[in-house]
């Protein structure tokens, strides 16, 4: 893997998007981890503006720091970085206040996926406001693989730069890009959940795991953990399929 011509590939890809869509710049939401920051050094490396957002919501303090750190970093780097901070914990509190109160099962994951789609409607503010595209931060096996990201949230993007690169691929291009070892070396977490849950506590497998899940030789022998992890794979695809599909549309027939 040639890490540099990979980051001149999709720096070059991103300045040609952003002319054809007549765009003026990227804004995307910096989380604190490797993918956000990955995503958005490579946006910096275009020499257009780009729009860091933390949109914190009972958000974890490190969390917070290693975002608040990363993007005083690029913006001493990079000429056209700016950043905002909006506090969008009052927005999900006052939409509580709106709903039913409901203790059922499924109204915990809800409301974490409302988080999501809060700071998709924050990025698409920014964005028609500066006539921005909202980058897209989730790597090949989130998007292509497992479906892990909130269906018009975090998936709700413009453009996704790193959509085709593995996490692992993504590390590599990190490490190039001089990304700090802070972020480096966290442990890899969606920042929706008000514990210090990570991705691997709630998919049950790593992403090493889960990208030789991905590319799995049906031919081989597997042992007792290797099941283990193509069942969840499996599962988790089968799950979120709807996500990774475009809109399903009832066409027509002539019977008029």
């Amino acid at each position: 893997m040639n890490n540099k011509r990979i980051i001149n590939h999709i720096v070059e890809w991103l300045k040609q998007y952003n002319k054809k869509a007549g765009a003026k710049g990227f804004v995307i939401g910096i989380s604190g981890g490797i993918d956000s920051a990955v995503t958005s050094v490579l946006a910096a490396k275009t020499n257009l503006p780009v729009l860091c957002l933390e949109m914190p919501i009972y958000q974890d303090y490190k969390q917070l720091e290693r975002a608040n750190k990363h993007i005083n970093k690029i913006k001493k780097n990079y000429k056209y970085v700016n950043s905002i901070e909006t506090e969008l914990t009052p927005v999900l509190e006052a939409f509580m206040k709106q709903i039913p109160n409901n203790n059922n099962d499924n109204s915990e994951l809800a409301l974490i996926n409302t988080r999501a789609r809060i700071r998709m409607m924050t990025l698409y503010y920014f964005a028609q406001l500066y006539n921005y595209l909202v980058l897209g931060t989730g790597n090949k096996i989130e998007d292509f693989g497992i479906g892990f990201f909130t269906k018009y949230g975090d998936g709700g993007v413009d453009l996704s730069p790193i959509a085709d690169l593995s996490k692992s691929e993504v590390y590599k291009i990190g490490k190039e890009l001089n990304i700090s070892n802070e972020i480096l070396m966290a442990p890899p977490t969606d920042g929706l959940w008000n514990d210090s849950r990570t991705d691997e506590d709630q998919i049950g497998a790593t992403y090493t795991e889960l990208e030789w899940a991905m590319n799995f030789d049906k031919k081989k022998k597997t042992n007792k953990r290797e099941s283990e992890v193509l069942k969840i794979y499996k599962s988790l695809r089968k799950k979120n399929m709807h996500k990774m599909k475009k809109i399903p549309v009832c066409k027509i027939p002539k019977i008029r």
